[in-house]
C-alpha cells in the first residue's frame, strides 16, 4: 500500500488546470490523480498533453462533488493510506502535503485534518470555505474561524495553532483511506455542498475527531463552480444542511431544529424579497421543497455516540444577525 494520493476532482475546469496544476505538481511528493466528471472541454486533453505525470480517471457522466469522489476513489480503494482531497481551484505551498499526512501520523486519534485556508483572491484574507476550522451551532449552521457568514477576517497569525474541529473543508483536506470507505464516502443525494460536513458529522458521532493545522496554508479561489452568491448554491445549502440533520439526529430534535431554521430563513427569505433578490428568496423554498421531496432518501441514523459540537456560538445566527458578533474572538 503507498502512503497518500493527492486526488482533485474536475468537472469542465481547463482553466483552473492551466492556472494550479503546475503549482500542486512543483509543490508536491505523494501520487496526483484527477478524477473528470465527464467534463466537455478540453480538460482531458489539457492533462494528457502537458501534466503526464497525473493520473486520470474519467467518469462516464457528471456525478458531482458527493459521487464524483465515491466514483473515483472507490478505484483507489486498497492502494493507499490517506487520501488528500483537493479542489481544482487551490494553491498550494512547500511540503504542504507532507505536512498535513504528518498532521494525522503524529495525532493518531484524529481521522482527518484541513490546512489554514486563506483566499487567492486577496491572500490576506481567509477564504470562506474552512479558513481557520470550521465549526457548527446547536442548529447545524457551520462557522469557521476567520470567516462567520460572509464576513472574513485578515490573517495576522491568531490562527496558526492546532486543534480539534467539528468539520474539515472539502477545499482541502487529508482523509484516513479506510475511514473513508468505512463511512461509505459522501452522501451522494447531497450531489455538492455539505456533503464533506455531513461524513465529519457521521465520524464524529462514531468517535473519531476532525482536526486542523495551521503550520499549512493553501489558498483557493472559490465559486469556480458555483458563485458563493449563486441562488443554486443558496438552495443546495439549506436543502443538504437539513438532510444533514435528519441523518443525524433523533426524529423529536430534527422538527425542534426544523422549527427554529425555518423562523430564520423565512427571516432571511423576506429580506431578499425586500433587496429585490426574488431568485435568492425562491432559492430558500426550493431548498425546503427539495428536502421533502428527497426526505425519504436520507436515512435516519442511530448514533453509537453523540459527540458535542467544539465551538463558542450556540446559535450562530443570532450571534451575528442580531448580537453584531462579526469575529470568532467575539463570540
Amino acid at each position: 500500500m503507498k502512503h497518500c494520493a493527492i486526488v482533485i476532482l474536475n468537472y469542465n475546469g481547463a482553466e483552473m488546470l492551466k492556472r494550479f496544476l503546475p503549482g500542486v505538481v512543483e509543490h508536491s511528493t505523494f501520487d496526483l490523480w484527477v478524477i473528470d466528471n465527464a467534463s466537455q472541454d478540453d480538460s482531458v486533453v489539457i492533462l494528457e498533453q502537458e501534466f503526464p505525470q497525473i493520473s486520470v480517471i474519467r467518469l462516464s457522466q457528471n456525478f458531482g462533488y458527493a459521487g464524483g469522489y465515491n466514483q473515483g476513489l472507490e478505484q483507489l480503494k486498497g492502494d493507499y493510506q490517506y487520501y488528500i482531497l483537493l479542489n481544482s481551484d487551490v494553491e498550494v505551498t512547500s511540503h504542504w502535503d507532507q505536512d498535513l499526512v504528518q498532521f494525522l501520523e503524529t495525532n493518531r486519534q484524529f481521522a482527518a485534518a484541513q490546512p489554514k485556508i486563506l483566499s487567492a483572491k486577496d491572500k490576506r484574507l481567509f477564504d470562506y470555505a474552512g479558513a481557520g476550522g470550521g465549526f457548527l451551532d446547536h442548529l447545524f449552521y457551520p462557522y469557521c474561524r476567520g470567516r462567520i457568514w460572509n464576513e472574513v477576517e485578515e490573517d495576522q497569525g491568531q490562527y496558526d495553532d492546532d486543534l480539534e474541529v467539528d468539520w474539515t473543508s472539502g477545499a482541502c483536506f487529508v482523509i484516513k483511506s479506510d475511514l473513508f470507505h468505512q463511512f461509505q464516502g459522501f452522501d451522494e443525494h447531497f450531489f455538492a455542498h455539505m456533503e464533506e460536513i455531513d461524513l465529519c458529522v457521521r465520524m464524529r458521532q462514531e468517535g473519531f475527531r476532525m482536526g486542523y493545522t495551521g503550520k499549512v496554508t493553501v489558498y483557493h479561489l472559490g465559486g469556480a463552480t458555483l458563485d458563493r452568491s449563486s441562488p443554486r448554491k443558496l438552495e443546495l445549502n439549506i436543502r443538504n444542511n437539513l438532510a444533514m440533520i435528519y441523518k443525524n439526529e433523533s426524529r423529536s430534535r430534527f422538527w425542534w431544529i426544523f422549527g427554529q431554521k425555518a423562523i430564520f430563513e423565512g427571516l432571511a427569505a423576506f429580506g431578499y424579497l425586500l433587496k429585490g433578490q426574488r431568485d435568492s428568496a425562491h432559492a430558500v423554498w426550493k431548498g425546503y421543497s427539495g428536502f421533502f421531496k428527497m426526505r425519504n432518501e436520507f436515512l435516519q441514523r442511530s448514533a453509537t455516540k453523540k459527540a458535542p459540537f467544539l465551538g463558542p456560538s450556540k446559535y450562530v445566527f443570532l450571534d451575528f444577525f442580531f448580537r453584531g458578533k462579526k469575529k470568532f474572538s467575539d463570540l
